[in-house]
């Protein structure tokens, strides 16, 4: 039997990932306001039109990519200084599933520098038509989505292993750990199977979404006002 103590720096990394968990939200406004501004759904001109006319806002929507996955790096650290008491091994690999969730996105904001290229009007890009580079700017603006759906499924893979590790430590109450298993292991099942079947992604957004925003933004406010709770006595992983 082991009792799973709570230090100092635990307890600092637990309000910067509570804080980390609602700065996520931010992507909510890139998401909606952003890019739900800009790009139109089937109608590459239309969309090619409102990017031109509003590159200023479509550059604020890649540096508040750029922010949040700096914010994912900082909410894997602590997560990993908070629950590696519980199981090391366990608490690395939820970190580096999380990490590749980072790097895709990172490689996924080079895309829109594409669109913003193939529409720049540069003289080098004079020798297409201009319903050419629309149709281009929109294949660059579908890889975006696709990097986008690739990440979501590292996000759940590694967010059910930190959830079980929550769900052990006793650091919150087991029934909100319980939930952030499920709702991880939604968003995993939920992207991976879009990617076999591309139209269940329109049936099951938001639905298969929902859950882990719940839950994140209820252990935003908890790490950050209420902290860890007490240790409880529990039996120790064997692979440490």
């Amino acid at each position: 039997m082991a009792i799973y103590t709570i230090d100092e720096s635990q307890r600092k990394a637990a309000r910067v990932v509570g804080a980390m968990y609602l700065f996520g939200f931010v992507a909510v406004f890139n998401e909606v306001y952003v890019r739900g501004r800009l790009i139109i759904d089937n109608n590459a001109a239309e969309t090619a039109r409102n990017i031109i006319a509003h590159e200023r806002l479509f550059r604020l929507g890649i540096a508040i990519d750029l922010i949040e996955m700096a914010s994912m790096v900082v909410l894997l650290t602590g997560l990993y200084v908070i629950l590696k008491a519980v199981n090391q091994n366990l608490a690395l690999l939820a970190a580096f599933w999380r990490l590749m969730e980072a790097v895709i996105c990172v490689v996924m904001t080079l895309s829109s520098f594409d669109v913003l290229r193939v529409l720049s009007g540069a003289d080098y890009l004079r020798v297409f038509e201009a319903d050419r580079l629309q149709a281009l700017a929109s294949i660059y603006i579908g890889a975006h989505g696709a990097g986008y759906n690739v990440a979501e499924i590292f996000l759940g893979l590694g967010s059910t292993v930190f959830g079980y590790l929550w769900f052990k430590s006793g650091y919150i109450p087991r029934a909100l750990a319980a939930w952030g298993v499920f709702s991880s292991l939604l968003v995993a099942t939920c992207t991976f199977a879009s990617i076999i079947f591309p139209h269940f992604q329109d049936l099951s957004f938001p639905g298969c979404y929902m859950p882990i925003a719940i839950f994140e933004l209820i252990m935003g406010f908890w790490l950050l006002f209420k902290g860890l709770t007490a240790a409880v006595v529990a039996k120790p992983d064997k692979a440490k």
